[in-house]
């Protein structure tokens, strides 16, 4: 690191986790920030030392409750008041992101009016990772930094060894980051095709590709009620696959999430700690972007490419 006081690392309340871990990597103290509540649930938000002068990172993923958003809106308002000379906020879950585009008449655009805020707020940079749709990226006006996932499951998925593996997407629209993985891994790729009932409800799917005596691997960008990676793998698993494990980068697992991944005939989901899990299910496993995005920080604070930061 070039000049360790040039930077300071601060946490939202509900990422601190991670904030603890990157700033390990960076073999750096993570800031003293502290954040007042009121009997009411109003909260304030107050650096306790000077950042004035400085490079300012707040780590904070957007997840619900909106509690969270509300708190790095704060700490980004209260940096500026202090005098912080660039506020990057490190988001690894960017929360809203699902309502990018108007789908239907009179609807909000959620990722959009977050950016906004954000902007509006007074950051300078923007450190993310898989974002649900690439082009919220042009939603901001400063840069963004957007960090793949990949980095860390696909090492993964190689240390597994398995013979006939084929990657598979739970639906059409994720097909682009399941065929990057497939190329990647030099394998076949497979989609699902799903019609839905309502949000975040499965009415029928159907298997286009063959994984009879395959070892499949189902790749998204974030699990929320485990519904449609569940109905995937049991149907890959009814169409003879050897196994089915699924991958996704953000583990959001509301609701019956937990209770469906451990029903289901998945041999294991894989994550990353972009966001905290407390539900306990076996067949979940974590795997930390921690040094990912330490390793970010660094070139940033230092004005490095972060292209090599990328496997695909």
């Amino acid at each position: 690191m070039s000049d360790k006081n040039s930077f300071l690392v601060f946490s939202g309340t509900k990422t601190r986790y991670l904030a603890e871990k990157i700033c390990a990597s960076l073999n750096c103290p993570l800031g003293n920030l502290v954040v007042t509540r009121f009997s009411d649930g109003e909260f304030a938000v107050s650096y306790e030392e000077s950042i004035r002068g400085r490079d300012v990172f707040l780590v904070q993923s957007t997840f619900p409750d909106s509690d969270n958003l509300m708190e790095l809106l704060l700490m980004i308002d209260a940096a500026k008041r202090a005098s912080a000379r660039n506020i990057i906020a490190v988001i690894p879950y960017f929360g809203w992101a699902r309502q990018d585009r108007k789908d239907k008449p009179r609807v909000s655009i959620g990722a959009k009016l977050v950016a906004d805020l954000l902007g509006v707020a007074g950051i300078d940079r923007l450190i993310t990772m898989d974002l649900h749709a690439d082009q919220i990226q042009g939603f901001f006006d400063v840069p963004v930094d957007h960090l793949y996932a990949s980095g860390v499951i696909l090492p993964y998925l190689q240390s597994l060894h398995l013979k006939d593996m084929v990657v598979a997407s739970p639906d059409v629209g994720g097909s682009k980051r399941a065929n990057t993985y497939a190329k990647y891994l030099g394998c076949p790729l497979v989609l699902c095709n799903k019609t839905r009932a309502r949000a975040n409800e499965v009415e029928s799917m159907q298997i286009i590709g063959d994984v009879r005596g395959k070892n499949v691997i189902i790749v998204d960008d974030m699990v929320d009620t485990a519904g449609t990676i569940t109905k995937a793998a049991n149907i890959m698993k009814e169409a003879g696959a050897l196994s089915v494990r699924a991958c996704a980068s953000h583990c959001v697992m509301s609701g019956p999430a937990s209770d469906r991944v451990q029903d289901s005939c998945l041999t294991e989901m894989v994550f990353t700690d972009s966001i905290p899990y407390t539900d306990r299910c076996s067949k979940v496993k974590q795997l930390s972007v921690s040094d990912m995005f330490a390793e970010t920080i660094r070139r940033v604070v230092n004005n490095e490419s972060i292209s090599s930061q990328y496997l695909v």
